[in-house]
């Protein structure tokens, strides 16, 4: 790891709904072995699914609404209020939907605006789902992803252009100074702020990151980009949380020691 003093944490986010955008965060408290509080706890299936509340187990993102085939999710602005888990959507800066996400009348409200706004997209009826303690993320174990601003400014000389960082939807962005810096991390244990990780894998890209998400136009190929440039479809790491804490912007990141067991 290059001088700690110069790897921190520049900004947070979780991603209420799968799918859609993020929610930014100042800090954020997790607890062993959990992902972010509520960090895609809510997902919507393009159509009934196989999801089972009562039975909550991981499925391949195929079964719900995703940037890899609905770019037009990337349009919509997100605001959501943890106290009373409602979900606000806009558009430009103006309200579309409005509705609790734990209430039924609240979630058939985004499920009326979604059949009518993801029409072209749907194969049936969409469906919110959720299920306590469950989170709808593309792996099974339950973790966090990081990514690297250094390693973004490598890409964005690779491909000759800008590459919004949220493109690759982690939870973590920190700053350093050496791109890639985080793939040396794999099997290896960091402090981020007042809490502990296992950084476990790298993270393989699919065609999200393809998406802007400003514009929601399929304008890019990062996964063949990176293929190109480097060999590999690798972008940013996973990290299961190995002790609770609190992660505030501006925190510093060390490597604390090689992990004992995977």
């Amino acid at each position: 790891m290059s001088d700690t003093d110069s790897i921190r944490v520049s900004s947070l986010h979780r991603y209420p709904v799968k799918g859609l955008r993020p929610q930014d965060l100042a800090e954020v408290s997790v607890e062993a072995g959990e992902t972010l509080p509520y960090d895609r706890a809510w997902a919507i299936e393009n159509g009934r699914g196989r999801f089972d509340p009562n039975a909550p187990k991981h499925l391949p993102k195929i079964n719900f609404l995703m940037l890899m085939r609905n770019e037009r999710l990337a349009a919509l602005e997100v605001e959501f209020d943890e106290a009373t888990h409602t979900l606000t959507l806009l558009r430009n800066g103006k309200q579309v939907v409005r509705g609790a996400l734990d209430t039924a009348m609240g979630r058939q409200l985004i499920e009326q605006f979604m059949a009518g706004y993801m029409e072209n997209d749907l194969r049936g009826a969409p469906h919110i789902v959720n299920a306590p303690g469950h989170n709808f993320t593309d792996v099974a174990i339950k973790c966090v992803h990081i990514v690297n601003l250094a390693s973004v400014r490598e890409l964005e000389r690779a491909v000759g252009r800008p590459v919004d960082p949220m493109r690759f939807r982690a939870n973590v962005y920190i700053e350093s100074q050496q791109p890639w810096e985080e793939f040396g991390w794999v099997g290896q244990r960091i402090r981020i702020g007042g809490t502990v990780f296992d950084v476990i894998d790298r993270t393989t890209r699919c065609a999200a990151t393809n998406v802007d998400p400003q514009t929601a136009d399929r304008d890019m190929a990062i996964p063949a980009a990176l293929m190109r440039a480097y060999g590999h479809e690798d972008f940013g790491v996973y990290a299961t949380v190995a002790e609770r804490g609190t992660i505030r912007r501006g925190d510093t990141v060390t490597l604390i020691s090689e992990r004992v067991t995977l």
